[in-house]
């Protein structure tokens, strides 16, 4: 793979467009941060609900672990849908404005996740059950494909230009704060008796979507447009087609904001939804106990993916990001030895550790390393499809590779193995990605 491109010559900018108050700035993060929240929270109760309920109520008829990877496999679609998204999104959020895109993400995202809390289940209307869980699940990733690029570009773009990593590590926040939030209320319901929630009880939390949309859009309504944006609107330096020229004029950082992606993405994926379903049907460990791994992992996201952000404006973004990806990959082994000692402490430490000091140092200045990749005419679409292509071969992939393999290795007496095996291969994708990026929190003119 030849060295990334240099990102786009600095344009002339023009007086009449003063940067941004730091109210305005702080206004225009928090605003993304809540948002992406709401959007992760409806995304991510898809996920732990395809590990602990779709199995049983849209698959029953299976074996236990068959069922899981049918879950799992409609867990996957929804990455399929999230680059067609990022590029219908990215092309009118290019040519019409970010803050408008999303308004629309947030309403196709929220209502298709209260919509799941609505569904018959396969005992009442059989196999129509899970095609139109199938169809909310599209629904969800079109929404979330569109969502990341508007979210993090209204951040990054009002942020001053030494602080844009902390800044656009706000959004990001969204993930934490949308996995605490959807974690917090399933552990609620997971505490009923199975009979009442499998009957209504796991339908709460989708249906509570109904008002955090109603919530965050009137947030939205409340932020500015993109400082970056109404300056290339003026001066007209729109194109009609930005997928296009994103493709042919960034194509080498299409594939390295992909690579870079392999190990945040698809590991995030094993920490968070595939190690429920490992600790309550492989090790036969109460659910509550990896829900609980999870509120805690989410929570010190908060903070250190902010940190690493942070981070990342004083050391650059490229050696915070390599080193979260390497974090990763030595805790792959250690990772299901904690687990594997059932001690509800250690398991909770299992998760935590490599979340908050693994992933987040790659999660927390990602919004900024792509964002800078691209010229402002072409960054929503060329931002959006690398982040999001990356999502079907990673995050969306993960935890059906990882049950398959958990599969494997429990018929040849290896037990996990594999898996670790697996998520080292994602982290050599990654730092190789990575160390092919120039660095880009130093003297880039995003303008």
């Amino acid at each position: 793979m030849a060295l990334a491109e240099t990102p786009a010559a600095p344009q002339a900018i023009d007086s009449s467009f003063p940067p941004p108050e730091y109210n305005q700035i702080v206004k225009v993060a928090f605003a993304s941060m809540i948002g992406t929240s709401i959007e992760w929270y409806d995304y991510f109760l898809y996920g732990t609900a395809a590990a602990l309920v779709f199995n049983k109520l849209f698959f029953p008829s299976y074996d236990p672990l068959v069922g899981t990877l049918l879950a799992f496999a409609t867990f996957s679609l929804g990455f399929i849908a999230r680059p067609v998204g990022g590029i219908v999104f990215g092309h009118f959020g290019d040519r019409i404005g970010r803050k408008k895109m999303l308004y629309l993400t947030l309403m196709i995202m929220g209502l298709s996740t209260a919509f799941i809390g609505l569904l018959p289940t396969y005992a009442v209307i059989g196999i129509w059950a899970p095609i139109l869980l199938v169809g909310m699940r599209l629904l969800q990733g079109f929404g979330l494909g569109g969502e990341w690029g508007g979210a993090v570009l209204m951040a990054v773009e009002h942020a001053p230009a030494n602080r844009r990593g902390f800044y656009g590590s706000w959004p990001q926040l969204g993930a934490f704060v949308g996995l605490l939030l959807s974690t917090i209320v399933f552990r609620a319901v997971s505490k009923m008796p199975d009979a009442a929630f499998l009957s209504w009880g796991w339908r709460v939390p989708f249906l509570l979507s109904f008002i955090l949309v109603a919530v965050g859009i009137w947030i939205r309504m409340t932020v500015a447009e993109s400082p970056v944006f109404k300056r290339m609107k003026e001066q007209k330096q729109e194109v009609k087609m930005p997928i296009i020229e994103a493709l042919t004029k960034h194509p080498k950082n299409i594939f390295i904001a992909m690579g870079a992606r392999f190990a945040e993405n698809g590991l995030f994926y094993v920490f968070t939804v595939f190690s429920l379903t490992y600790i309550s049907t492989y090790l036969k460990v109460p659910r509550v106990v990896g829900l609980n791994g999870l509120l805690w992992a989410a929570f010190f996201g908060i903070f250190t993916c902010a940190g690493w952000g942070a981070l990342s404006d004083r050391w650059g973004r490229r050696p915070v990001y390599m080193y979260g990806a390497i974090a990763c990959g030595v805790l792959a082994f250690p990772f299901f030895w904690m687990l594997g000692t059932k001690d509800p402490t250690m398991i909770a430490l299992a998760i935590v550790i490599p979340v908050c000091l693994g992933h987040a140092a790659m999660y927390g200045p990602q919004a900024s390393f792509l964002s800078e990749m691209f010229s402002a005419r072409v960054r929503y679409s060329g931002a959006s499809f690398g982040y999001q292509l990356a999502s079907i071969f990673a995050g969306g992939l993960s935890p059906l590779v990882a049950t398959w393999l958990l599969a494997v290795g429990v018929a040849s007496g290896k037990g996990p193995t594999y898996i670790a095996y697996y998520m080292m291969l994602l982290v050599v994708i990654t730092v190789v990605s990575v160390s092919f990026a120039k660095e880009t929190n130093k003297d880039v003119d995003i303008s």
